[in-house]
């Protein structure tokens, strides 16, 4: 009669545990090492999104400022462009108002010289030139009748010449004094006549003299002069 060890069964069920533990941890250490790996595709792909993310910024920022390397802009559309030099300084504004006019204005650093252009909303367009206190200098303007007028002014910003020329084909040129008055004028009428405007000498605003006694008739009473007032 054969024996039977009475530890044999406890042996293999040690060794089968043993085995798998072996496996378990065979298999844990496969899995840590996929996770790390995992890991670093993920923080790879992280950061290559990022860099994509960053270029593509860049890239709008650079268009948005530059425009497209190699391409231009068919329609730029704004309500208000404004010109800066290297300092920062403000040199020019073009912009639209509310009432519809438009103005390009230019200016001359450290200054409120420049130079303007603008067209109302009303259809009047000109061109105005400014000294170094804002003053207007020099204007030439067309108005919605169609006439032309060139202005130029002094230092006080009085307008002292004008030249016009009007819609029917006269032209006039008025100079003034310091005071805006107008003194002298000539131009040409719509026929074609020349015209000279003088201011009124003294003379010709006193009253006119009496009659001479000579002049009244025989018998009659000779008049007293006037009285001046």
């Amino acid at each position: 009669m054969t024996g039977v060890k009475p530890d044999a069964t406890p042996d293999a069920l040690l060794r089968q545990m043993q085995a798998l533990e072996r496996g378990m941890s065979i298999r844990t250490q496969e899995l840590e090492r996929e996770n790390r790996r995992l890991r670093r595709i993920w923080m790879g792909t992280l950061v290559s999104v990022a860099l994509l993310l960053g270029l593509a910024t860049a890239l709008v920022v650079v268009a948005a400022r530059h425009g497209l390397p190699g391409t231009v802009a068919d329609v730029v559309e704004a309500r208000q462009f404004m010109l800066r030099d290297r300092n920062g300084a403000i040199r020019g504004t073009w912009s639209a108002a509310d009432d519809g006019s438009i103005r390009l204005l230019l200016q001359t650093p450290g200054s409120k010289g420049g130079l303007s252009l603008s067209v109302l909303g009303g259809g009047a367009s000109g061109i105005t030139v400014r000294d170094s206190a804002g003053r207007s200098r020099a204007v030439l303007g067309l108005l919605p009748d169609q006439t032309v007028s060139l202005l130029f002014a002094d230092e006080n910003g009085t307008t002292r010449t004008v030249l016009s020329l009007v819609r029917g084909g006269s032209s006039t040129l008025v100079f003034a004094d310091r005071s805006g008055s107008a003194k002298v004028g000539m131009g040409v009428d719509a026929r074609g006549q020349s015209t000279l405007t003088l201011p009124e000498p003294p003379e010709s605003r006193a009253e006119p003299a009496p009659e001479a006694p000579d002049s009244a008739p025989l018998g009659a009473p000779k008049k007293a002069p006037a009285p001046r007032r």
